[in-house]
């Protein structure tokens, strides 16, 4: 997968999510990593969760540690969320989002849910497989097409909203070639979780698969 720190993300955050990832987004890029998604929930009270990958399109226990600890100082400086919170840093995951033109590129033949922001046809929801990609868009296979119509769709990076992969036996064996190419020395799950309390203690913990 080709790794381009400049390569825009076509999907955004908004609102208080937008502001922190203008935020954590150069400090990724400073570490030579690339922020795949900011999201605000309310689980444990309050949780940002911070999503971000290597060259591989993976994060280790060790890249989260390394990011999260150059990342709370600043967190701390621009303080945009005004409550206690969880910090909780991973990687995208097998059945990850996909948020840039390459990413899409990277799974052509597998399996996608995407949302539009904009109805095409008076359909916002699509699910197929990734046919090409080209420079504005992807096209998708839908493999309950109604017979008579076409099944590929070109849909426009500009119009979605968001997108993930389908857990699959096809993904999964992808999933298992990529380890073996790229070996984690661990075997825990690629998830930081910082527990805020006004800035004050940090207590760590790692979740084992």
């Amino acid at each position: 997968m080709s790794f381009d720190l400049t390569e825009k993300r076509f999907i955004k955050e908004t609102g208080l999510e937008a502001r922190v990832s203008r935020i954590v987004e150069p400090v990724a890029n400073g570490l030579g990593f690339s922020l795949v998604r900011v999201k605000i929930t309310q689980e444990n009270g309050c949780t940002l969760q911070i999503m971000a990958e290597d060259e591989n399109g993976r994060f280790t226990i060790v890249n989260c540690e390394q990011l999260s600890k150059d990342l709370s100082p600043a967190l701390d400086v621009e303080d945009p969320i005004d409550r206690e919170y969880h910090l909780e840093v991973s990687s995208p995951g097998i059945d990850r989002p996909l948020v840039r033109r390459r990413d899409f590129a990277a799974y052509i033949g597998h399996d996608t849910r995407i949302e539009l922001s904009d109805m095409i046809n008076g359909r916002k929801r699509f699910r197929g497989f990734i046919k090409s990609v080209d420079e504005d868009a992807v096209v998708i296979t839908l493999p309950d097409a109604p017979t008579g119509t076409d099944p590929d769709h070109r849909l426009l990076f500009a119009n979605i909203g968001e997108a993930k992969l389908v857990m699959t036996d096809a993904l999964m064996e992808k999933a298992r070639l990529d380890q073996e190419a790229h070996p984690i020395d661990d075997d825990e799950t690629e998830t930081v979780e910082y527990a805020e309390a006004d800035n004050d203690d940090e207590d760590v913990s790692k979740e084992s698969n």
